[in-house]
């Protein structure tokens, strides 16, 4: 096998796991501003990871039922503009505060000047 298809799959293997991995951070990012039904999740995830990373719906309602169970999400229910009534997602107290502790333990490392020295070294 050639260098560079080796890299493509290797690539591609490590991306598909990180990739699954991100799903909670982007539905927390998504309900972090204001309540959103699963078609708004769905889009500011494929939006703002500029279709890197796309999710079924399946996988949005498994992960959303899993976060009711453990109370860090909770739904209120609108009117849909035609049909039934929609369930709009939004974080809970316990689900923002789980939020903000994983950012500062996990994702401000990113920005500390250490890290972005280790990225730029050559």
């Amino acid at each position: 096998m050639d260098q560079s298809k080796l890299l493509t799959e290797l690539l591609q293997s490590w991306e598909d796991t990180y990739k699954k991995g991100q799903l909670t951070l982007w539905i927390f990012l998504a309900l972090k501003h204001a309540p959103k039904y699963v078609d708004e999740i769905k889009a500011f995830i494929s939006e703002k990871t500029r279709g890197t990373l796309l999710c079924e719906e399946q996988s949005l309602y498994r992960a959303l039922r899993k976060y009711e169970y453990i109370n860090v999400v909770s739904f209120e229910l609108r009117k849909g503009n035609k049909g039934p009534d929609r369930k709009y997602y939004v974080l809970t107290p316990l689900g923002e505060a789980l939020f903000s502790e994983f950012v500062q333990r996990n994702i401000t490392l990113f920005y500390q000047e250490e890290f972005i020295n280790l990225l730029n070294e050559k």
